[in-house]
C-alpha cells in the first residue's frame, strides 16, 4: 500500500495485517506506562484514543495544534491524531530556547499547545510563557494549573475521520535554525505525502526495505524529515522497527544489541555519539546493510567506521542532501573500499539531483546568472514537493523564490559529471576557504576530535572549534593537522555539551561564534537563510 491520509494510516496498515513490531528504548510520553513494545493495531488504537483527548481539549477541523515536547516516536503519533480532527500539526522542538519557542507560537496562535511540565517550567524561567500563546494548552505528564491535564481529557470517544483536500495545509515544521529562530515550514498532503513519501514506498534494489528488515531511526522526531518516513515506513511494512530517542550510547546500546538493525537512519550528531559502540564486541552494527543519513554533513572517519562495523558484504551508506522546504535533493552513496576507505570524491560531493524529481542550478550570488560548471555560485532547486510558505513570513518566503526556482542559501559546485560540490552556507562563506572541507580534513587528521567546526567571522582569520571527550587538545597534534591549510586562528577545544546544537543537533554556529568571540559578524550576507 501507499500513504495518502496521515490521520487514518495507522489504521490503515493495521488492517492490512504488516505484522511490525515496534521497539522503543522508552516508553511513549502519550502513553508512559504501557512499555516499550508495541504492534501496529496497538498503535492504530493509541492514535484514535489521542485524537479523542486532543478534540476533549477543543481542537476543531483547521485549528493548529503546536506539539513541544521531549523527543519521541510520538511527535507523529499526535500529528496523526490532529490530522484526523481536520487539524493542522506543528511540530516545535523541544530544544528551542524559550524566546524562539514564543516567537513561533506567536506566528501559530495554536488553539492547542501539547507540552510537558517540565517545558513549561523552562521557557517560564528564560522569560517566556508558553501556555499564554495558546488558547489552550494540554500537559502530558503533570497537573499544572491554568492548563489541562492527561484526566481532564482521557476516555472521550474520537469523532469520524476528516478529510482535507491535497493543497491544504497538512503539517507544519520548522527549519534547523542553526544562524537563529527557525522557520516555520507548511507542507501539503500533495508536496510531503504523494511527491516525497510515496516515492519512498518503493522497493528498490538495495536501498529499498525489505520485509524482513529491523529498521533503526534515531533522529530527532519533530522534524519533516521523520513525518515522511513514518507514513513511507509503516506502508512498507518492516519486520522490526526500533526507535532510539536519546544520543547517549550507554542508553541505546541495550535496545540495539536486544534488536540488532539491518537498516540505519539516524542524525548525523547520533552516528558521532555512537560510533563508540562500532567498537564493541558485540557491536550492534554488524548486521546492517544500509546506513541513511541527511540532515547535516558527515564527516569521512564516522562513515569509515560504520561501514567497517558491517559485517555484511557490501554494505551501503546512502548520503541525501535536502532542505525542510524541498525534501531530498540529490542523494548518493558511500562503499567500503580497501583497508577501509572511501573511494571516490569525499563526502562534501552530494550526489546527483534525483531522477525526473529535482532540478538544479548554480547562479552568481549578485546577478543570479546561470555559472558554468567548475565555479562556485549559489544553489537553486526546482521541485514539485516544495513546500507551501513560511507561516508569518511571506516576504521571507517570497525572497527566496527566483522565477520557480527554490535559493538553498547553499554555496556550491556543479562539476562536470552532474553531481553537486558543497562549499559552505552562504551566511557562513569565506572566499579563502570552504569550511566544510577545511571540517573534513581536520577531522581526518585527528582521530581523536568528536567534531571540528570553522567558524568565520566578519573579519580575521578562520576560528577552528575542536569538540573532544574530555575538551583537550594536544598542540602538537593540532600544528601536524593544520599543515597545508589556509591561515586559521589558535584553536579552541570544547566538550559535545559546550556546543550551542539544533534538535537535529546541528551547530549553532552564529550563537557559537558568539559565545567564543563576543560577536555574530559573519563572512556571507544572511541574505537567504
Amino acid at each position: 500500500m501507499k500513504p495518502y491520509d496521515m490521520g487514518v494510516l495507522f489504521d490503515e496498515c493495521a488492517a492490512h495485517a504488516t505484522g511490525t513490531a515496534v521497539h522503543l528504548d522508552r516508553p511513549f510520553d502519550i502513553a508512559p506506562h504501557a512499555g516499550t513494545d508495541w504492534t501496529v493495531p496497538q498503535l492504530a488504537i493509541l492514535v484514535r484514543e489521542t485524537a479523542g483527548q486532543l478534540a476533549a481539549a477543543g481542537v476543531r477541523r483547521g485549528d493548529r495544534v503546536a506539539i513541544v515536547k521531549d523527543n519521541h516516536w510520538d511527535y507523529d503519533l499526535l500529528a496523526c491524531a490532529a490530522v484526523r480532527l481536520g487539524a493542522v500539526p506543528a511540530q516545535l522542538s523541544a530544544g528551542l530556547s524559550g524566546d524562539a519557542l514564543a516567537t513561533l507560537l506567536t506566528r501559530l496562535s495554536p488553539a492547542l499547545l501539547v507540552t510537558s511540565a517540565h517545558i513549561l517550567e523552562r521557557a517560564r524561567r528564560e522569560g517566556a510563557d508558553p501556555a499564554a500563546l495558546a488558547t489552550a494548552t494540554l500537559v502530558l505528564d503533570e497537573d499544572v494549573p491554568g492548563t489541562l491535564g492527561p484526566d481532564d481529557v482521557r476516555g472521550h470517544t474520537p469523532p469520524a475521520p476528516i478529510r482535507r483536500g491535497d493543497d491544504e495545509p497538512l503539517v507544519i515544521n520548522h527549519t534547523s535554525g542553526t544562524t537563529g529562530v527557525p522557520k516555520l515550514v507548511t507542507h501539503s498532503t500533495r508536496t510531503i505525502i504523494r511527491k516525497l513519501a510515496r516515492f519512498e514506498c518503493v522497493r528498490y534494489p538495495r536501498i529499498g526495505v525489505r520485509r524482513d528488515d529491523t529498521l533503526l531511526n534515531a533522529s530527532s522526531f519533530a522534524h519533516g524529515r521523520t513525518f515522511c518516513w513514518t507514513a513511507s515506513t509503516l506502508c512498507l511494512a518492516p519486520a522490526h522497527l526500533v526507535v532510539v530517542t536519546t544520543q547517549d550510547p550507554d542508553l541505546a546500546d541495550p535496545v540495539l544489541r536486544a534488536h540488532p538493525p539491518t537498516v540505519v537512519e539516524a542524525l548525523p550528531a547520533s552516528y558521532v555519539r555512537f560510533r563508540p559502540l562500532t567498537e564493541r564486541l558485540d557491536n550492534p552494527f554488524r548486521d546492517v546493510r544500509l546506513f541513511v543519513s541527511t540532515y547535516d554533513a558527515m564527516h569521512p572517519p564516522t562513515i569509515r567506521a560504520y561501514l567497517a562495523a558491517s559485517r555484511r558484504r557490501s554494505p551501503l551508506w546512502m548520503q541525501g542532501w535536502g532542505q525542510t522546504e524541498t525534501g531530498p535533493l540529490t542523494f548518493r552513496f558511500h562503499r567500503r573500499g580497501p583497508g577501509g576507505t572511501l573511494p571516490g570524491p569525499g563526502t562534501r560531493n552530494l550526489g546527483r539531483p534525483i531522477p525526473v524529481k529535482t532540478r538544479l542550478r548554480v547562479v552568481d550570488p549578485d546577478t543570479f546568472r546561470p555559472l558554468p560548471r567548475g565555479r562556485a555560485g549559489l544553489v537553486l532547486a526546482r521541485t514539485h514537493a516544495r513546500a507551501l510558505e513560511y507561516v508569518g513570513e511571506e516576504d521571507r518566503w517570497s525572497a527566496k523564490q527566483h522565477g520557480g526556482w527554490w535559493n538553498t542559501g547553499d554555496i556550491g559546485v556543479r562539476n562536470r559529471d552532474g553531481s553537486v560540490e558543497l562549499l559552505d552556507r552562504e551566511v557562513d562563506h569565506s572566499p579563502r576557504l570552504s569550511c566544510l572541507h577545511a571540517e573534513d580534513l581536520l577531522e581526518q587528521r585527528l582521530p581523536q576530535a568528536l567534531e571540528c567546526i570553522v567558524l568565520t567571522g566578519a573579519g580575521g582569520a578562520p576560528l577552528p572549534v575542536v569538540v573532544t571527550a574530555d575538551g583537550r587538545l594536544d598542540l602538537a597534534d593540532w600544528r601536524a593537522a593544520v599543515r597545508g591549510l589556509p591561515p586559521l586562528a589558535d584553536p579552541v577545544a570544547l566538550r559535545w555539551e559546550q556546543v550551542p546544537r539544533t534538535g537535529t543537533g546541528k551547530v549553532r554556529r552564529t550563537p557559537l561564534l558568539r559565545q567564543l568571540t563576543g560577536t555574530a559578524g559573519t563572512s556571507g550576507t544572511g541574505r537567504w537563510t
